[in-house]
Order: C-alpha cells, then structure tokens, then sequence
C-alpha cells in the first residue's frame, strides 16, 4: 500500500495540511508557544523550528536586514507552505488571527520592517498574522487541548 503523505511541493489544502511533512514540527512549535503564551507568531514558529536564529531575527528587527526572509534558514516555497499550514492550523485551534504591524527597534525614524523581498501585501499579511487564543485560562487547561492518547506531548 502507498503513502498517503503528499509531496513536499503538493498543494496545501484544509484538507490536506495535516499530511504535510512539515505539519508534525508546525504542531509541536505552536503547543510550545501556547503553553508559553496566548499568542503564536509566525516568526516565533520559526525560531522554534530552528529555522530563524534569534539574533538574525534580532538583527532584522533592529533594520540590520533588509527584509526577514533573507535570513530565514529555507527556501521559498517551503516558507510559503509553512505559513498555510500554520493558519490551517491556527484555525483548527480556533484562534483568533490578528495582524500585527512590525516596527524597527532603536533609535532613528521608526520604520515599518518587511518580511519580503518582493513586498507582496499578501506575503508580508501571512507574516504579520499572529494567532491569539481568546478563552478566559491558559489553552492547555482546556480538555478539548489536552493531546490524545498516542500523541507525544511537545
């Protein structure tokens, strides 16, 4: 019998996400934040996945850098899948998207940072678009939260 995981390079769906190579790590980054944090930012996902350093991303944000992808440790298109999967994600969640505006740190004339080369206001809306989580306790308080029988806890 075959696989019934998609090619890295397949289509991400609503459908189709949670068979995606990269879902397992996207998972287990946004459980770490959440027992953390009410919130879930793309670029903290990726500092979890080990995909962005911190000081690159320090770097970035004190407009060191030109726009984030530079150094961000992966290629285009799976950047690209990595961002659906999150808000497919996020969604299952039900966390509530909001979109954040980033600024440079320091001194100087504040400026607004891009995450893009190419400045695509849909791209740099997907980086922007933090995950929060709405309910009055900590997300893992909630039973519907807790991992189910064989998941491995994160």
């Amino acid at each position: 019998m075959g696989s019934t995981r998609k090619p890295p390079n397949a289509i991400v769906t609503v459908e189709t996400y949670p068979d995606d190579p990269l879902y397992p790590r996207i998972r287990r980054a946004t459980d770490r934040i959440l027992r953390e944090s009410r919130e879930v930012a793309p670029v903290a996902v990726l500092v979890r996945m080990d995909l962005l350093r911190e000081d690159r991303l320090e770097d970035w944000r004190r407009g060191r850098v030109p726009y984030l992808e530079k150094v961000i440790d992966s290629n285009l298109t799976r950047l690209s899948r990595l961002l659906h999967i999150l808000r497919f994600h996020a969604h299952d969640l039900n966390l509530v998207p909001l979109v954040r505006t980033y600024r440079r740190k320091g001194k100087g004339q504040e400026q607004v940072l891009r995450f893009s080369k190419t400045r695509s206001p849909r791209l740099e809306r997907a980086y922007s678009r933090h995950f929060y989580w709405p309910g009055k306790r900590p997300f893992h308080e909630y039973p519907q939260n807790q991992p189910r029988e064989g998941e491995e806890l994160a």
